[in-house]
Formats: C-alpha cells, structure tokens, sequence
C-alpha cells in the first residue's frame, strides 16, 4: 500500500473480522466514514481516512482486512494488513468476545519488530464484557491497562483518545526544525534552487517551499536565487550567508561559486538530518568506493513523478557512481513504498531520496530490512557530495555549530 505524500502520523487499527475495526473509527470521528456490516471482510484493503486528534492534530486512520481473513484471496489481504505496520506511528489491536489467540500474539510481536507502540481496546463490551482470566492473560501483553470499549455507548472513548495521545511519539506529530539548530535570529540563508524539467509548473519542489517555512519560522532572512545568480549576486552585495542550502544536484558547480567560508548542505542533506538514520548514511556513502564490478545499487524514491532525462534518481547518480567507479554497477529505482523487485540482500548499496513526503517511521520501516541485513544505506544529497568530492564540507553544518 503507497502512503506517500502525506507526512501526517498514521495509525493503524487491527484484529480480526467483524470485531468492530470500522464502527471504532466511525465512533472515533462522530462520522460514517467506514463501511459496517454484520458480514465478515466488509474491509478488504487497507483503507485511509484522514481524522483530527486533540492532542495530536490531523492523522490519517488505517483501516485494515480482518487478520483471520481465509482463502487465497483472504491471504493478499493479510499480507496487505501487515504490510502496513511498518510505516505506522501507532498501532491499536482491536478484540472482542474475549478471544486471543496466535492472530493477535504474531501482530504484537510484528508491532515489537516494526518498533510500533500499541494499545489494546476490547470491542463490544455491551455484549460481552472481558473475563478475568482474559485480562490476566493479557496482562502479559498490554503495555497499559487494557481498554474496554463499546461502539454503541462509547462512554470511555475520551478515555481511548487518552491513551492514544500518550503512547503515540511525539516525534510522530511535532516536525522538528530543518535547520534551526544551524542558525540564530536574523540570519540570512540562501537557498539555491534551480528550476529545471523536474520542477512543477509554476511552482517550486516541495523540499525547498518547506526550506523557505522553516527559515521563517526560525526568524531569519530568506535570499532565494537560481544557480546562475548566485555569483553575480555575491559580488554586487557583498552579503556572507551564514548557510547556504542547494539542491544536490548542482553541489559540484555551487562548491566553486561559494568561499569556503559559507557553510554549505542540500535540501536533501537536511531532510536526512530530520527523517533518516543520519549517521547510517554518513557511514553509507562512503561504501560506494568499495563497490565491485556487476554488483547492484538500489534506489529508493519517496513519491512518483513524471520522469525525464535530467532525472537524479534515475539517470544522473546512476551515472555520476559508474563514471567515479568505473565498474559496470546495476541499479533498481523503486518510486513510493512499492516492492522491492528483488530480496533486499541481493543489493550491495541502497540509496534513499529526502524522503520529504513521507513521514519518518515510513521512512524507516522502508529501510529497516537492510540495515538489519547489514547492507550499508545512504541519501542522494550524501551521496552526490561524495561522488564530487565535497561531502566533508556537505556535511560539516551539523558538526560544527554550538
């Protein structure tokens, strides 16, 4: 399931069918918003619904297939269901008729494998209220009091929510600063953003209109300028930014334009500060010089795009990594959160964008299986830096404030 384009935190409710998964979320949000039917599997796939939390702001609610689905078909389903546990900030496993069993026992230990917290809520209360040898069942697998819960007189629901808000990171919901840390009040920050076929109509990419926020925001001086006015522009004001920021792509040709004074980083870069294992990818570049002949690179793209020639992902660090190795390397670009085309230890390197609109546990569950597999991970912005020969200076900004 593709869940990129919406950095919101997600959170995902499981257990099996007909145990009240979508009355729960309609419940939740006072609105019908999910299908309900006394028939079992009235939810396929995975569904999302875009809710408001007190306490935690907009979310986006994921509705999954029954976990006790059957059939060929019924295993797609489950397959699904899982799947999505690995790019969700909180997970909230649904029982009812005081069941528990092997269905729920191997999600908790997913949620374990995923780093999600949960919570249990058992469903339908008004007609069943828990046992006591249930509870101190589960007592050995809820973290906090278990939740009981009834659609149909949701008296606790504020209870529900409670306890969401409290086991949910923050990290989840609070967007940490891009580059606050890097600079003081007032500042200026110049931000060079070429604007070539991969930029929307009209419109500049999403990495820098959020550099421009944030800038803002940390109650500096934006100074915004296409690759080619950066010089000119130098020269005629005299002006020493106290941080420069550019797209990867044009590192090589602003490294020369910038004195070496200029603290200089990418959009890329600060994105994997903020969203990535950021030490993994610093240790990550610079296995691309260990790289041999034939072996294979995967790219990983956070959205989907229209693709063209001067594409970065696809097509220039592709080349840049032969031209610098000059061994015949392959390479698999995976656009969103799709599937991998291949075991993931088939790869030797695997490179990720910014990962600017997907949220940071999407990030990386994305990334989980091989760093797990010891397979070594970098970014675009560390990569293309150290492929031109600067990746020092690229990253010197974070170690070198106070």
């Amino acid at each position: 399931m593709s869940r990129g384009r919406d950095t919101k935190p997600h959170i995902g409710i499981f257990g099996r069918r007909n145990f009240g998964k979508s009355s729960f979320i309609n419940t939740l949000v006072k609105q019908d918003i999910a299908i309900v039917s006394d028939q079992p599997g009235t939810t396929t796939d995975p569904v999302k619904k875009s809710i408001e939390i007190f306490g935690i702001g907009p979310a986006v609610m994921i509705d999954t297939a029954g976990i006790d689905d059957t059939g060929e078909l019924g295993m797609k389903r489950i397959k699904k269901s899982v799947d999505v546990i690995r790019s969700i900030d909180l997970a909230i496993l649904m029982i009812a008729q005081n069941t528990f069993g092997n269905y729920e026992a191997e999600l908790i230990d997913k949620f374990s494998q995923y780093d999600v917290p949960y919570i249990i809520v058992h469903n339908k209360s008004d007609i069943e209220a828990l046992k006591p040898d249930m509870l101190s069942k589960l007592n050995g697998y809820a973290k906090e009091d278990l939740i009981e819960f009834s659609s149909v007189d949701p008296i606790n629901l504020e209870t529900v929510i409670d306890r969401m808000r409290k086991t949910i990171p923050e990290t989840a919901y609070q967007n940490p600063s891009l580059l606050g840390d890097l600079v003081n009040k007032g500042d200026i920050v110049l931000l060079i953003t070429p604007i070539d076929s991969e930029a929307p109509d009209g419109r500049m990419i999403l990495p820098q209109v959020m550099a421009i926020r944030d800038v803002l925001d940390n109650d500096c001086v934006n100074i915004v300028l296409k690759e080619d006015a950066v010089e000119d522009f130098l020269k005629k004001t005299n002006i020493k930014p106290a941080l420069a920021v550019t797209d990867s792509q044009m590192f090589d040709l602003v490294d020369k334009m910038l004195p070496e004074d200029i603290p200089l980083t990418s959009f890329s870069i600060l994105f994997a500060r903020m969203r990535g294992p950021f030490e993994k990818y610093i240790e990550g570049a610079a296995k691309i010089e260990a790289l041999h002949e034939n072996e294979r690179i995967l790219i990983l793209e956070s959205c989907t795009h229209q693709v063209s020639c001067d594409d970065i992902g696809r097509f220039k660090i592709p080349g840049w990594i032969k031209k610098h190795t000059g061994k015949n390397i392959e390479f698999d670009v995976v656009a969103s959160l799709n599937k991998l085309p291949r075991p993931i230890t088939k790869y030797a390197l695997v490179i990720q964008c910014g990962g600017c609109v997907i949220t940071r546990k999407q990030l990386a569950g994305r990334l989980k299986p091989a760093i797990d597999a010891g397979i070594p991970v970098t970014n675009y912005g560390m990569a293309i830096s150290y492929l031109h020969g600067i990746f020092d200076r690229a990253i010197a900004p974070f170690f070198n404030y106070d």
